[in-house]
């Protein structure tokens, strides 16, 4: 299978406005995820840039960067955007959605979000690790999702997302990371989609996916990176990157 990697990037952020190009160290947040990302060596990635800054940013440090209209609705719109303007042609069989906000992602995620699609019949993959950390339970920024995973199987199909606890009784709980693997012809029906509404419920655009009856599986990982969406998270990457 041939994978474009692709990371949505915008300004417009409610909780940390400008986002993508908050400083860690000597380089700004995106060419952190693309550096991670080019390291994973699963395919060629381009950074899907809503804005004119990103763009540059990017192509700054060598990579490529495709712009896209600002007024898409999701990450997911504007990695369709992107993939469709760099591949016309669908030379890639795969999509792999890197959000932009994780600087700390181990490459070996990347790679990892591939092998559910080994199975034929999965339309999106993606990755989750199990909870170690009690306080993350009850958070509402960490979304579970909730597997059929047999015993000693590191694969699975995700059958459920939440950021409540899910599922109930004894067992592993599962923190989702936000990395998905769409086969190209999943990833254009994915965005033809209208929201629904467990999607709005949950506030989680992969439940459009689910309920619209697309089948997705999950592999589990012992790493989870840091998503960035607050100035205390921005600083706890700057620690971990040791740039603090």
């Amino acid at each position: 299978m041939s994978a474009l990697i692709v990371i949505p990037a915008r300004l417009a952020a409610t909780r940390l406005p400008n986002k993508p190009l908050a400083m860690i160290g000597a380089a700004p947040m995106i060419v952190h995820v693309w550096r991670r990302a080019v390291a994973a060596g699963a395919g060629p990635v381009i950074v899907a840039a809503g804005d004119q800054p990103i763009f540059d940013a990017i192509t700054a440090v060598g990579g490529t960067a495709i712009l896209t209209d600002p007024a898409l609705a999701s990450g997911s719109d504007r990695v369709h955007a992107a993939a469709e303007a760099y591949d016309p042609a669908g030379k890639f069989e795969i999509v792999v959605n890197v959000q932009g906000d994780l600087p700390t992602l181990e490459p070996i995620l990347v790679a990892a979000s591939l092998t559910p699609l080994s199975d034929p019949v999965i339309d999106i993959a993606t990755v989750v690790a199990r909870i170690t950390v009690a306080e993350e339970l009850n958070d509402q920024a960490v979304v579970k999702a909730a597997l059929s995973l047999q015993p000693g199987a590191t694969i699975g199909p995700a059958l459920y997302f939440s950021r409540n606890l899910i599922p109930s009784g004894a067992g592993e709980h599962y923190h989702h990371i936000g990395i998905y693997a769409f086969r190209r012809a999943a990833l254009r029906r994915f965005v033809a989609l209208k929201p629904t509404v467990l999607e709005l419920r949950e506030r989680l655009e992969q439940l459009r996916a689910i309920e619209n009856g697309m089948r997705m599986a999950a592999a589990v990982v012992d790493t989870i990176p840091l998503g960035v969406d607050t100035p205390s998270d921005l600083e706890r990457a700057r620690r971990l990157l040791g740039v603090a």
